[in-house]
């Protein structure tokens, strides 16, 4: 279900404090150039994608616009059928920079509103969250953004933003795979009634041979990929993922999680293969875009 209408491939809904609810697997377009985004997203709701993940910062939200004015998915009927998250460049937070960056971002996407706007990084060494976090309730409560967010925010960030805010954000995306599990995050989040939304959600394929061939070993008892394992493995935990495909056959595959299950001990041997080293940037030092 998205905003009371079936998807047609039957991904379930996460439920979130906001009375809003988020399909649980969609698309992100991270490192897809302008001009090829297009055919990617447009392939996606073919294969019946609901919900597409992008941000300001990937340098391709024009291209994301053109495929749903394409497809017909930027109004009407069809738009309420979708849901679209975009986020906010780290160079321009504030409050009166937020306002003008989100204008700039609903006219490339060709939309009237966003399901969701997200604060990108915290940047808690240039911390502008607060002032940034009021101009996102300005803009959910004239209607622009349905749902407000943030990425990569450990705890000690969350909190702050709380305790100058008064609000916690519906959904927390951060960098979770089976090799990094952010446990300490994850039960913060859940705590606090904040969706846990996983990018990264198989290290960038690294996670795929993880554990002397545990996936693999897994994949083969069930019939299906070792991609299949991991977002199946999310989708047990009840994380929303977002995970990358270019190609249709791999989205299509990627939306295919629900014909199997793990069992309790296949589980807890991906529980298991948590590790030290994320992928990625570690949110107390970087900036992007």
């Amino acid at each position: 279900m998205t905003n009371g209408h079936i998807n047609p491939a039957n991904v379930p809904d996460i439920a979130l404090k906001d009375g809003h609810s988020i399909p649980q697997i969609g698309l992100g377009v991270l490192r897809i150039d302008d001009e090829g985004v297009g055919p990617v997203v447009e392939s996606a709701l073919e294969a019946g994608y609901r919900h597409i993940d992008g941000a300001a910062g990937y340098n391709n939200e024009a291209g994301v616009g053109r495929a749903l004015a394409a497809t017909g998915y930027n109004k009407g009927a069809q738009r309420e059928t979708l849901w679209v998250t975009t986020k906010l460049r780290d160079s321009q937070q504030g409050y009166d920079s937020a306002l003008r960056a989100f204008k700039d971002s609903l006219s490339k996407l060709q939309l009237d509103y966003v399901d969701m706007y997200m604060i990108h990084w915290p940047t808690p060494f240039d911390w502008r969250s607060t002032d940034t976090w009021k101009a996102f309730v300005k803009l959910r409560d004239e209607g622009f953004a349905r749902t407000l967010g943030v990425c990569n925010f450990m705890p000690a960030d969350l909190q702050r933003l709380y305790e100058e805010t008064g609000s916690w954000p519906a959904i927390n995306q951060i960098e979770l795979h089976p090799t990094w599990q952010q446990r300490e995050v994850v039960a913060f989040c859940k705590e606090h009634g904040i969706a846990v939304e996983a990018y990264s959600p198989m290290a960038r394929g690294a996670d795929l041979n993880a554990g002397n061939g545990t996936i693999e070993r897994i994949a083969a008892a069930h019939g299906v990929s070792p991609a299949q394992v991991i977002l199946r493995w999310h989708v047990e935990n009840g994380t929303i993922i977002i995970p990358k495909s270019v190609h249709a056959e791999r989205q299509r595959e990627n939306l295919d999680l629900f014909g199997f299950a793990l069992t309790a001990d296949e589980h807890q041997a991906i529980d298991a293969l948590d590790g030290p080293t994320r992928a990625g940037h570690d949110p107390a030092t970087f900036t992007y875009a």
